[in-house]
């Protein structure tokens, strides 16, 4: 059986098939696009999820004022379902305005400039990876509060689980979608069967009683001002609800035919989806008077605080509807927990695409608008698990500390993108549009949300600065400093290599070197293919390390009767690319502009650890050599047996290798005669027996 007709890059499946999948082609990238019910739980699954832990982080902050400030989560709860309302009707008009998948930052850089649209990017990205750290951390916590004995590898679990996730999404997004779907929808359907449930108990008189009902609070005596102040943090962390709401204008490409129409209708789905679970969430830890503390010994009269870990809202809910330790308590402490380490996927998907976007508009690396072989932006989804994880590691998956950190930036590209909003609709009114009404609709809808996020920011930033918020005042100035840099060093390189009327180039003269250490089979390659090149002049080069090496190897440049002169070039400090590129440059100031061509034999392996073993001195040499003008590195594969992983077959004579091979009988030398040079006249045949021309140089 023959290998020929098959794809060599198929035929053995590596590692990384297994992980991530067989490639794709760039034809198929349509078939990987998303109808409406796989879209939600890939773009969704942030939004939905932090009704999740919205609720208790809400009534957690009210609680440090005393019980009695519960009665005041309603007002705190319309506030933000209010706010979240809002900002999905200012995205509707976002997704149709600009459906190319910039979002925020397309509208901040086209209508405010590009430092608000760097100063959106950067509050996005650090806002992504915190979508990561806090959905990872309140799954584990979800974990935690069903398995207790997990409590002791809650970093461990945050990983692992980013690990997957990020490996998920390198499968492609369609794949991620599938696999994500399920576990999005058990969780909306378990929840609303508990609400319901609580509320029908509750309507029987049957009201559910939350285990920690029975606890008081410690509280602190409040100024009036510091009544008002932890109002206004209640409602910015209630405000984490809002999170992942932008993905879907971020992930507007990802959408089927019509991309436009279906994100608009996937957006409204999901603050629907989300409205509803939030209040129902509320209205239900109301009526079973779940108390969640920050500090778990401020509940009085628990004597397990120190030693057991405080259950989520959730979970206390389950287990006064449905009991503690049912089926229905772990479905649904089940669906919770995989759903919020799911809410990570809308990360994963909304970070590649904007780092395509920045990349596309240079001011992120170019290996970011890279496709992958399974058609997603890999590159992006690995750096966003690093960060991820480094974050997770720092903190200790702790979801307190890290939510801290949380929707500052979110909140930033909600005001600013609302406000390139305006600016958008105030210029097309400008220009005499047709549609006056539905701009002027459309103006008005994102004028009071520019308005309504930009308080939120405010009182979002001043309740969260000293409790760790501080930090991403540092991040995003370093990113917005980094994708600036990024952005002039590309225009400089741009401007550097354009073609103008003064830079010429007349190289006169072309040169071949084979750099050859020993007398073997992937040194007579290299040879055979410089002969085959045709070039004006050849030589053979050999960097004397080994004085007693290189007097074999000129014995057996005899023996094997080569006419192409060899070449040794002393090394006192055993060294290779430096002594070559000294004397490249010594024949190039003698020859004038002459184009040479190093040779370089390298090995071609199977397995990962072989690349530890073989090629180092040949990338070393490579990279010393073209700092050299007027250099060509040619490198000369030869297939090691290990090679058949790759390409599905043992190294057999290629092209030059039966010409360059080691002869059939030793005893009769093969001469190997100079061919002709391309511009020259044949030269005299050499005797077979002349022995090669060779040069010691210094």
């Amino acid at each position: 059986m023959t290998n020929e007709g098959k794809d060599p890059a198929t035929e053995v499946r590596s590692p990384k098939r297994w992980l991530i999948g067989e490639p794709l082609a760039s034809e198929k990238l349509e078939g990987q696009l998303l109808p409406k019910h796989l879209a939600l739980p890939i773009f969704a699954s942030d939004a939905l999820s932090s009704v999740a832990y919205a609720p208790q982080e809400l009534m957690m902050i009210l609680l440090v004022g005393g019980v009695s400030f519960l009665t005041l989560s309603p007002w705190v709860a319309v506030a933000v379902i209010v706010l979240l309302l809002t900002v999905v009707a200012s995205y509707r008009q976002l997704v149709k305005a600009y459906p190319s998948g910039g979002g925020d930052y397309e509208v901040a850089h086209k209508n405010l400039g590009e430092k608000a649209g760097l100063i959106v990017a950067s509050a996005l990205l650090v806002d992504y990876v915190m979508t990561v750290a806090v959905s990872v951390a309140s799954g584990v916590d979800n974990i935690i509060s069903a398995l207790p004995v997990l409590s002791g590898v809650r970093v461990e679990l945050a990983v692992g689980f980013v690990v997957l996730i990020a490996g998920a999404n390198l499968r492609g997004v369609r794949e991620a979608s599938k696999a994500f779907a399920i576990p999005t929808y058990v969780f909306i359907g378990s929840i609303v069967f508990m609400i319901g449930t609580a509320l029908v108990r509750t309507a029987f008189g049957d009201a559910p009683v939350a285990e920690s009902a029975q606890y008081l609070v410690h509280s602190e005596g409040l100024t009036q001002a510091a009544m008002v102040l932890l109002l206004l943090r209640a409602f910015s962390s209630g405000c984490s609800a809002l999170t992942g709401v932008e993905a879907v204008a971020n992930g507007v490409p990802a959408f089927r035919t019509p991309k436009v129409k279906n994100a608009r209708r996937t957006l409204l789905l999901m603050g629907g989806i989300a409205v509803t679970l939030f209040a129902g969430l509320m209205a239900t830890a109301l009526i079973a008077q779940v108390h969640y503390a920050e500090h778990p010994c401020d509940l009085v009269g628990w004597t397990q605080c120190a030693t057991q870990p405080q259950r989520s809202l959730i979970a206390q809910l389950a287990s006064a509807t449905f009991g503690d330790n049912t089926v229905l308590f772990f479905i649904v402490q089940a669906a919770t927990a995989i759903v919020l380490l799911l809410a990570a996927n809308t990360a994963f998907n909304g970070f590649p695409l904007l780092g395509s976007v920045l990349a596309k508009d240079s001011y992120a690396p170019k290996a970011l608008s890279t496709r992958g072989d399974r058609l997603v932006f890999s590159n992006g989804v690995i750096a966003l698990a690093l960060a991820a994880i480094i974050l997770l590691v720092i903190y200790r998956a702790n979801l307190t500390n890290l939510i801290q950190l949380y929707i500052i930036g979110v909140f930033v590209s909600f005001t600013l993108g609302q406000s390139g909003m305006v600016r958008h609709w105030v210029r097309l009114l400008k220009g005499g549009a047709s549609d006056r009404v539905g701009i002027i609709r459309s103006l008005c809808i994102n004028a009071f949300g520019a308005m309504l996020t930009f308080s939120v920011l405010v009182v979002v930033t001043i309740t969260k600065f000293t409790h760790g918020a501080w930090l991403v005042f540092i991040m995003m100035p370093i990113l917005f400093t980094l994708m600036l840099g990024v952005n002039r060093y590309y225009r400089d390189v741009e401007k550097e290599v354009e073609v103008d009327p003064t830079t010429k180039f007349g190289s006169r003269g072309d040169h071949a070197i084979v750099l050859v250490g020993k007398m073997q089979k992937p040194a007579l390659k290299a040879l055979d293919y410089a002969i085959a090149a045709r070039h004006d002049s050849i030589e053979a080069v050999n960097i004397e390390i080994d004085e007693e090496s290189s007097s074999r190897l000129q014995e057996q440049w005899k023996e094997m009767n080569i006419h192409v002169p060899l070449t040794l070039i002393e090394s006192p400090y055993r060294d290779l690319g430096v002594p070559l590129a000294k004397y490249i440059k010594q024949r190039r100031e003698k020859h004038g502009a002459e184009v040479v061509t190093v040779y370089l034999p390298q090995y071609i392996v199977g397995h990962w650890w072989e690349s530890l073993l073989h090629n180092h001195r040949a990338r070393r040499v490579a990279r010393q050599v073209m700092l050299v003008h007027g250099v060509t590195v040619a490198l000369v594969p030869w297939l090691l047996d290990s090679s058949e992983l790759i390409y599905g077959r043992r190294s057999r004579p290629l092209p030059g290798q039966d010409r360059r091979g080691e002869p059939v009988r030793p005893k009769r030398p093969v001469a190997r005669k100079p061919l002709q040079p391309a511009s020259a006249a044949p030269p005299a045949p050499a005797p077979a027996t002349a022995p090669a021309p060779r040069k010691r140089r210094k």
